[in-house]
């Protein structure tokens, strides 16, 4: 054989060597490849099945028997995050079909934009709010501003807090929740230079870090006020461990919260908050990088996991690196997100491979209540695909 034409045979042949080689890397090490196989693979889940159901039957929200999502009505607080993950998945792949569907699932929750309920950010700004940032849907922006302005008249200015739930023998309860709703106040009042609802958003994330925030930076769940004197009634929790515990899920949604607060106002004291409660975080997480449901949890070989606190905080931790100018603590907050991510993306936690229609497993809804337990949860795959599209783009 022609000598040249071997050396040519054995460069090709070398070259491909190394390219088999460096995919096969990139996909254990979690490298983007891996990143977008796992958003080409949700593409693959949630189309089929946005087409398969009808919103009038309800919402995905959990699966629970091991093989069908769990479906729940609009009115229910995670009705939002399964057109949320339609519209994210269209802004990943721009593949029309999940527009289609993106926008059928959104314009069903349409009537709960004034539903009696704190949970209207999780609902409208999740769905609506985020098609027209991703479309610019005029009738889009009407309805998220329109439910802006209703969450806006749960404000209380004696206690300087939005009230979170309406049931129970609270007296006006606010939970740590409550600070991932602020986004569609602030969203709301750039659209129309509306000051107030920026004002109310400001006052009640002040509230928060009072009242929530412990001097190490966990958090508190829940703090109960007196509606009449402002006036602290108690502090505890509903879904951890102890009063004195700290929920994984609730500290993560702390760590995002005050995240988009500093983001939408540049106010060095949501800074501050935000880093403290992620570094409190970052601190006390398990080898593995994922949370058991409560950080308190006494027997931890015998605790489950909560992979929806692990997808909010990687997401979040993820746009506050973005956002401050010290390198170290940036890149401390940039590989936890990674390290959580690529946790995630293992076979441990693959519902995929497991051969259940999620991309997640072991989420924790309420232990105390023994409900969805080690199960996957729509709001854990919303965060984990939002982690994703944010790593990827390498943005906030």
């Amino acid at each position: 054989m022609n000598i040249a034409l071997t050396k040519n045979l054995l460069t090709i042949l070398f070259l491909l060597i190394l390219s088999i080689l460096h995919i096969a890397c990139s996909s254990e090490t979690g490298e983007p490849l891996s990143e977008k196989r796992i958003l080409n693979t949700a593409c693959e889940i949630y189309l089929p099945l946005a087409q398969k159901l009808s919103p009038e039957d309800g919402y995905p929200r959990s699966i629970i028997d091991g093989k069908t999502w769990k479906l729940v009505p609009a009115s229910d607080w995670t009705s939002g995050f399964f057109p949320g993950i339609l519209w994210q998945l269209y802004h990943f792949s721009q593949d029309s079909a999940l527009f289609i569907q993106a926008k059928r699932w959104t314009n069903d929750l349409k009537d709960q934009t004034t539903a009696p309920t704190h949970d209207v950010g999780f609902m409208i700004n999740n769905s609506f709010g985020k098609g027209y940032r991703i479309k610019s849907l005029a009738d889009f922006k009407t309805t998220t501003v329109e439910a802006a302005y209703h969450l806006a008249t749960r404000f209380n200015p004696r206690i300087g807090a939005l009230r979170s739930w309406d049931w129970g023998e609270f007296k006006f309860p606010v939970i740590i929740d409550n600070m991932m709703n602020l986004e569609l106040l602030y969203w709301a009042a750039n659209m129309n230079g509306d000051s107030t609802l920026t004002l109310i958003a400001n006052t009640h994330a002040k509230t928060t870090i009072r009242d929530h925030i412990r001097d190490d930076g966990s958090t508190f769940h829940v703090v109960d006020y007196n509606p009449e004197t402002g006036k602290v009634f108690w502090k505890g929790t509903h879904q951890g461990l102890a009063d004195s515990s700290t929920w994984a899920r609730g500290q993560a949604w702390g760590i995002y919260g005050f995240t988009v607060a500093f983001r939408e106002t540049n106010e060095p004291l949501f800074l501050d908050t935000a880093c403290r409660l992620a570094n409190w975080f970052i601190q006390h997480l398990p080898e593995d990088g994922i949370p058991y449901w409560d950080f308190d949890a006494p027997d931890k070989a015998e605790e489950p996991k909560d992979a929806s606190a692990a997808a909010i905080a990687a997401s979040g931790l993820w746009e506050l690196s973005m956002l401050i100018d010290e390198e170290a603590l940036s890149e401390r907050y940039r590989e936890t997100s990674k390290k959580m991510t690529k946790t995630l993306l293992s076979e441990k936690y693959s519902a995929k491979q497991a051969g259940i229609p999620a991309l997640l497993l072991h989420s924790t809804g309420s232990r105390p209540e023994n409900n969805e337990v080690d199960v996957p949860l729509i709001y854990a795959e919303y965060y984990f695909i939002e982690a994703l599209i944010r790593q990827l783009s390498k943005s906030s």
